[in-house]
Order: C-alpha cells, then sequence, then structure tokens
C-alpha cells in the first residue's frame, strides 16, 4: 500500500507536540528524562497538577513518557496533541 492512501498511518511516526497533565508533582530536574518536556506544576481544586509540554519523535516516545509517568505513580488526566507547531 502506498502510505498516502492511510494519513492516519503517518500520525504514529510524525514529530508533534503535545500537552500531558498528571496529578501530582513531577519535578522540574526530571526534564531531561521525559524527553525534555518543559514542566510547570500548579494548585487546581486543592490538589496539585503537573502540565509536561514539548515536542515529541513519535507516538513511541510518547508511549516511553506516559509509562516513565505510570512508573511514579502519577495518574494521567489528559493528553493533548497541539498538532505539529514548534
Amino acid at each position: 500500500m502506498v502510505e498516502n492512501e492511510l494519513p492516519h498511518k503517518s500520525a504514529f511516526t510524525t514529530t508533534g507536540t503535545y500537552r500531558i497533565r498528571v496529578r501530582g508533582v513531577v519535578d522540574p530536574k526530571w526534564s531531561d528524562w521525559l524527553g525534555g518536556m518543559t514542566i510547570t506544576t500548579r494548585e487546581s481544586q486543592g490538589t496539585r497538577e503537573t502540565d509536561l509540554v514539548g515536542r515529541l519523535i513519535d507516538q513511541a516516545a510518547l508511549a516511553g513518557i506516559l509509562n516513565a509517568l505510570y512508573e511514579m505513580h502519577l495518574p494521567i488526566l489528559r493528553v493533548e496533541f497541539l498538532g505539529d507547531r514548534d
């Protein structure tokens, strides 16, 4: 099959910017280990939440970060694809 016949397939192999929100605190020192994502923690409705925003090379990189957050016992609240922007 020609790749342009399956446009959804390219989403797995293209670079994109993502925002991941977790309940809890992720120390900004973990940024390099988490794909160089920008880490911001804030208070929301009496709990602390952390946003990780950054550009990932593909969905395998995204899966790796989600797995790392899971292993840190941080509940994942949201994963957003922000597009192909820088």
